[in-house]
């Protein structure tokens, strides 16, 4: 059977039944209608009570009643009469209302807003009021000086102003100083007594040497270069490197050579000669009284004596280091390019900081006395600079060749006529003879190619550069024995040096 065939009161629903659940009793008690209340509003309400039964006040006094009491509505007295006319006075008592009147006050009110008490005068100067109003404002000069304010007053204001500017600084200098834990005022204890220098210390030997010692500029056409140099005689005498004046041979006669002393002082300098094979040069300024360092004894030093270096290096005038003799007799060979002849010479080795630029310069022992002349430094590869291998001219060679530049303008050495190589063998090393000068001294001595020469006179020769060295101890015209080893025998010869 469908929907559609259903009787109309057979298709509706029937209420469902409600379920009440049951009330607990004491939210009833507390939440409940009270007893006899059914419904939501109380069927009976309270009886008033009768106006005999309720307390009354006393009555008004006369007097308040007069003073401050409604007046009758037909007497035309209000509150507050309007102040003037135009305002609802006695000719318009309903019309209390002006323009100027703020439009959402009641104007029937009983009150009404007047004028001020003490009206501004229209007459009166701007800034002026009546009693009671801003006074007129005061400029500096007549609160100072126009008699308008007290002098007490006035003695008072800065004493408040000078306190309050002074607790202001105190603030502030407290604040500043406490802000910074680590900065603070602090005065910092000086010695009084003067640092003492005894004599012959580095800074008393430097003191008296360092005005002897100059800076060397050479200037060419290409280029320059700088070195130093020592005054050795009163007549404006400097002995310092041949590489220096002649920049290794690349300067010619039209180079610019000017001495620069610790002073100040320069001038143009000249040369007097040079030495090519022992590294040394003579050049001469014209100077007033200079101070002139003195040559000491260079065969009485001993490795480990203290010796200090002054000159130069890297342009950085009037420098002074210190150091020790490292080595002596150490034979020393460099140049021989461009078929020249090589420097030799029987160095002094010392590990006092010298630099480029030092060359030149004085090597002094620890009285101060000149015994050698800085030349040259060695390296490891890639280092340009002092690794504490320098070495300088003997003073005792540097003396003699200075003196004969002086005199003659030239040196002659001693010479063997032969040239050499170094060898080394397992029982003995020294000087192999490669090729004998003809009609020198040693084709006449007998000494041939192949032979090894082991001594010169008093000196042991172990290279070839030790060879040199020996043989330019002696003047030309010295006869010296030369030892040589020869197809295995040893053999002694007598060799008359010549000149070179």
């Amino acid at each position: 059977m469908t929907q559609q065939n259903l009787d109309p009161d057979q298709q509706r629903i029937g209420p469902r039944p409600v379920d009440r659940p049951a009330v607990d009793p004491a939210a009833a008690a507390a939440f409940g209608r009270p007893a006899g209340v059914s419904g939501a509003f109380s069927p009976h309400a309270p009886a008033a009570p009768a106006l005999g039964s309720l307390p009354a006040a006393p009555p008004t006094p006369e007097s308040l009643a007069s003073a401050f009491g409604r007046t009758p509505a037909d007497s035309g007295v209000r509150l507050q009469r309007p102040p003037a006319a135009g305002h609802g006075g006695a000719e318009d008592p309903e019309h209390v209302w002006g323009e100027d009147e703020d439009p959402w006050r009641d104007p029937s009110a009983g009150a009404v807003i007047g004028p001020p008490a003490v009206p501004k005068d229209p007459d009166a100067p701007d800034g002026a009021a009546g009693p009671g109003g801003v006074g007129t404002q005061l400029s500096l000069p007549e609160v100072l000086f126009g008699r308008r304010v007290k002098p007490l007053a006035l003695v008072l204001l800065g004493v408040i102003a000078l306190v309050v500017g002074a607790a202001g600084g105190l603030v502030g200098w407290a604040v500043a100083r406490g802000g910074d834990a680590l900065t603070s005022d602090v005065t910092l204890a000086q010695v009084e007594e003067s640092v003492e220098r005894a004599p012959g210390s580095v800074a008393d030997i430097a003191q008296r040497v360092r005005p002897a010692v100059v800076s060397i500029e050479v200037r060419v056409d290409q280029g320059g270069g700088f070195g130093s140099g020592v005054m050795i005689d009163g007549s404006g005498y400097i002995v310092t490197n041949w590489h220096v004046v002649t920049l290794e041979g690349r300067a010619d006669g039209s180079a610019k050579i000017t001495a620069l002393f610790t002073d100040g002082t320069r001038a143009e300098a000249r040369v007097v000669g040079t030495d090519p094979k022992t590294d040394l040069a003579v050049i001469k300024v014209n100077v007033t009284n200079p101070t002139v360092l003195q040559f000491g004894d260079s065969d009485r030093l001993q490795v480990g004596d203290s010796v200090i270096a002054i000159g130069s290096p890297l342009g950085l005038a009037d420098t002074v280091t210190q150091g020790i003799v490292s080595a002596l007799h150490r034979p020393l060979t460099a140049g021989g390019e461009n078929g020249e002849a090589p420097i030799t010479y029987d160095a002094i080795q010392t590990d006092a900081s010298v630099n480029q630029g030092n060359s030149g310069g004085p090597l002094v022992d620890s009285t101060g006395a000149l015994i050698g002349i800085n030349s040259a430094i060695r390296s490891s590869e890639g280092n340009t600079g002092s690794v504490g291998l320098g070495f300088a001219i003997p003073g005792n060679d540097a003396k003699r060749i200075a003196e004969t530049i002086i005199r003659d303008g030239a040196v002659k050495h001693a010479d063997l006529g032969a040239n050499a190589k170094s060898v080394s063998a397992e029982t003995a090393e020294g000087a192999q003879v490669v090729n004998v000068t003809d009609g020198g001294a040693a084709a006449a001595a007998g000494i041939a190619e192949g032979d090894v020469i082991r001594k010169v006179g008093d000196r042991q020769v172990r290279n070839a550069a030790e060879l040199t060295v020996a043989v330019r101890q002696h003047q030309p015209g010295d006869t010296v024995p030369v030892v040589l080893a020869r197809q295995g025998r040893e053999l002694t010869v007598q060799v008359t040096l010549r000149s070179d």
